[in-house]
C-alpha cells in the first residue's frame, strides 16, 4: 500500500492511497556501496521482502551501480545473475541489459551529423553482438538447468 499527495479529477488536492500490488517486483540497481547482485544480496533482499509479507520477485539491473557504470561489466554481473537463477534461485524474475547497436556512449552536441550512428546519447551501452551472444549464453545456461533427466 501507499500513500502520496495528488490531485482528484475536479483539481483538488488529496491524498491518493492505492492498493497492494501482488504482482510488483524489486529492481536490484546497485548504488553508492557497490553491486548488489550477489547470492548473498539477492538472499537479503528476498528476506526483507518475506518478512514484510511481499512476494521476493526480484530483478536484477546489470548496468548502473551494478557494473558500476562501467558497460563492458554488464556481461559479469548478468552471466552472475543467471548462473544463480539456473542453480535454482527462484526470487530472481529477471535481468536488464543496456544495450545498443555499438557499444558505449556519446555526448548531444548541437550538430547531428556529429553523432554516431547506434550508440547511446545516455547511458552507456553493450553492443547488439554483445547481447545476443549473452542472450544465447543464458538460453543455453537454464536449458541445461531445466532438463528432465529420465
Amino acid at each position: 500500500k501507499h500513500c502520496f499527495m495528488g490531485i482528484t479529477d475536479t483539481v483538488e488536492p488529496a491524498i491518493c492511497k492505492t492498493k497492494r500490488n501482488a504482482f510488483s517486483h524489486t529492481i536490484l540497481r546497485g548504488g553508492s556501496k557497490g553491486p548488489n547482485y550477489s547470492l548473498s544480496d539477492i538472499s537479503e533482499m528476498a528476506t526483507l521482502l518475506n518478512e514484510k509479507g511481499l512476494f521476493p520477485r526480484i530483478m536484477v539491473d546489470c548496468s548502473h551501480g551494478n557494473s558500476n557504470k562501467d558497460h563492458t561489466k554488464q556481461a559479469t554481473a548478468f552471466k552472475d545473475v543467471v548462473s544463480q537463477k539456473a542453480r535454482g534461485n527462484s526470487s530472481i524474475v529477471g535481468s536488464m541489459l543496456e544495450s545498443n547497436i555499438n557499444e558505449g556512449n556519446q555526448k548531444l552536441t548541437s550538430d547531428p551529423s556529429e553523432l554516431l550512428h547506434g550508440v547511446s546519447i545516455t547511458d552507456a551501452c553493450i553492443n547488439w553482438d554483445e547481447n545476443t551472444e549473452l542472450l544465447h549464453w543464458a538460453f543455453d545456461d537454464l536449458g541445461e538447468a531445466n532438463k528432465v533427466t529420465a
